[in-house]
């Protein structure tokens, strides 16, 4: 579905991406996870297109993403922080996002919408209030309903549940969920491994924009010999530090 070949971007002398390459299907819910700076947000932005690599390619179901926007229509993506303009109303919000993809689509066409979220946020009761008003948990709950609203095949998550209360964080969770029943392919970042192990099949690991590994969580815990997916993926990580430890040793 999204095919991503010796993907390369620095910022001056810092490589943030190192000739990445993965492939991402349909149907798969994958945990992109990382150290800070790794290259993840990064990662996420060249895909949206709101990045330029300096080389590599990104392709959405066989086609390069450069050759135009419209496969973006395809894609629910919900950011860590949801910046939208202060003085709007949440029902604005909606409004103006909803005109903007009428708009790309055509005005006869029918947008098929999925407001399960919104209903399940009850955002209704509020939205006459401003998003300068809103605490940093709205907003999320605002972004979330946005990512899900216009039924994507791929949803992109970063930190989807940071700032939640816990019962909104247990809904979103159960929307995702849902959404990977039917086969959506699901992209997720973050730092809560809890989440992560409930969510997702697959682990993207990142370090210094490049891939260490991408495996299947089931095949990562069974090699690792543990439960968790965050022990996991610390055992293999010391495993492969002692690794590289040795290494240094014997060509030294």
């Amino acid at each position: 579905m999204i095919t991503v070949t010796n993907l390369q971007k620095s910022y001056g002398r810092l490589k943030v991406l190192d000739n990445l390459s993965v492939q991402l299907n349909a149907g798969q819910a994958v945990s992109l996870i990382g150290p800070n700076g790794s290259g993840k947000t990064t990662f996420i932005k060249s895909i949206l297109g709101m990045v330029m690599p300096d080389g590599g390619e990104i392709s959405f179901l066989g086609e390069p993403i450069h050759n135009g926007w419209q496969y973006r229509q395809q894609i629910g993506y919900m950011p860590q922080i949801g910046r939208y303009p202060d003085t709007m109303k949440i029902r604005q919000v909606f409004a103006m996002i909803k005109d903007l993809r009428q708009s790309t689509l055509g005005k006869n066409a029918l947008l098929q919408l999925d407001e399960d979220l919104i209903e399940a946020f009850e955002l209704p009761k509020l939205y006459d209030k401003t998003m300068r008003s809103l605490s940093g948990g709205t907003r999320q709950k605002v972004s979330a309903c946005l990512a899900f609203l216009f039924n994507p095949n791929v949803l992109i998550m970063d930190e989807p549940t940071a700032g939640l209360d816990p019962l909104a964080a247990e809904l979103l969770k159960a929307k995702i969920l849902r959404e990977k029943a039917k086969g959506k392919l699901i992209l997720i970042t973050s730092h809560v491994m809890s989440d992560l192990d409930e969510l997702t099949t697959a682990v993207m690991y990142l370090q210094d924009g490049q891939l260490q590994f991408f495996t299947e969580v089931d095949q990562l815990k069974a090699d690792t010999g543990e439960e968790k997916l965050g022990r996991a993926i610390a055992a293999i990580m010391t495993k492969e530090r002692k690794s590289e430890r040795v290494k240094e040793r014997l060509t030294h």
